[in-house]
Order: structure tokens, then sequence, then C-alpha cells
């Protein structure tokens, strides 16, 4: 399974999208500062993901989802999770 997911800065709120084979690993080196992109925004939550069967799905919808209003929509979709 491939998995495309959306963390959640503690730090000041900023959204990560990302896509990957193992979802728990990916997460953890994420919080553990490994990722250039992230390790400045850490701890980071996981705050929503979609399960794949193929890669070049997850992919697809990872780049979709890094588009500006796709991402407004999921935004709007996980208002609720997102507000502290």
């Amino acid at each position: 399974m491939f998995y495309v997911y959306v963390l959640e800065s503690e730090e000041n709120g900023d959204v990560y999208v990302g896509y990957t084979a193992d979802l728990k690993q990916r997460f953890e080196i994420h919080n553990k500062g490994k990722v250039r992109s992230t390790k400045v925004l850490k701890p980071w939550n996981l705050v929503y993901y979609e399960a794949y069967r193929s890669k070049l799905d997850a992919t697809k919808r990872e780049k979709q989802l890094k588009n500006h209003k796709p991402r407004k929509d999921l935004k709007e979709q996980l208002r609720f999770s997102l507000e502290a």
C-alpha cells in the first residue's frame, strides 16, 4: 500500500503533504527532524491520510493536493480537525 498524508505543524499550523509506502515510519522520520523541508516546524501531527494500492495513484494524488485549490478544499473539509 501507498499513503498520501497530511501533517500539521504544532509550531505554526502549516500543512505538509507527502506520500510513502510506510506511513508510521515516515511520520516518525518527520518528527525526528530528518526531513529537510519539515524539520524546522516539528513536531507534526498526522491529520489525514488516504491509502492506495498503486504508487502512481498515490503520487498523482499527492501532486493534486499540493496545488493551491485542492489544498484549500482539503483544509475546508478538515477545518474542525485542524482547529486547536
